[in-house]
């Protein structure tokens, strides 16, 4: 096993970021598909998009305001 050097949730949604943009490495999507439980990247994908959506709201109204 390799050696992890950021904690499962943190390494999770960092990915679940990067795969949002378009911008995570081919390598980086492999070991996310290798792990035994997509549960966490489910999860931190979830949480990103609800950001993603709050941002976007609350940018829109504080430009139509």
């Amino acid at each position: 096993m390799a050696k992890q050097d950021k904690p499962p949730i943190l390494k999770a949604f960092t990915s679940a970021v990067a795969a949002l943009f378009g911008v995570q490495s081919d390598s980086n999507r492999q070991q996310d598909f290798a792990q035994s439980s997509p549960w966490p990247f489910i999860l931190a994908g979830i949480i990103a998009i609800g950001c993603l959506v709050g941002i976007l709201l609350g940018v829109t109204w504080l430009v139509t305001r």
